[in-house]
């Protein structure tokens, strides 16, 4: 079994002492993809998702990831050869689940709290 922290894409991460920012992360992971929650509020999560373009949240279970913008931010860093072949497939299935929207615009993903994880 994959350990929770290789299973990450996208996280929103902040503290007492940090302006909260959103992050794609462990790029050629396309196993499992889910929103990470660290230190932050649903509101200020909501609101960095949204300001980098990422995506917007749906309620405090379920966010809606921009299908476009989340590929361009990790393919220029994936390391994976076959990435873009996993990336459809990953797209394929979340399409096949109900998690794509009709267009294909938007994912459906989970939002996990990461915060004292």
């Amino acid at each position: 079994m994959r350990d929770e922290e290789d299973a990450v894409i996208v996280e929103v991460i902040g503290g007492a002492e940090e302006r909260p920012e959103a992050r794609v992360v462990d790029i050629d992971d396309l196993g499992r993809l889910h929103l990470a929650l660290g230190e932050v509020t649903d509101e200020e999560a909501a609101e960095v998702l949204e300001r980098a373009g990422l995506g917007r949240f749906h309620d405090s279970e379920t966010v809606y990831l921009d299908t476009a913008a989340l590929r361009a931010a990790a393919e220029p860093r994936a390391t994976a050869p076959d990435w873009a072949t996993r990336w459809d497939a990953m797209v394929a299935k979340a399409r096949a689940q109900g998690w794509l929207s009709a267009d294909g615009a938007n994912l459906q993903v989970h939002v996990e709290s990461a915060a004292g994880a």
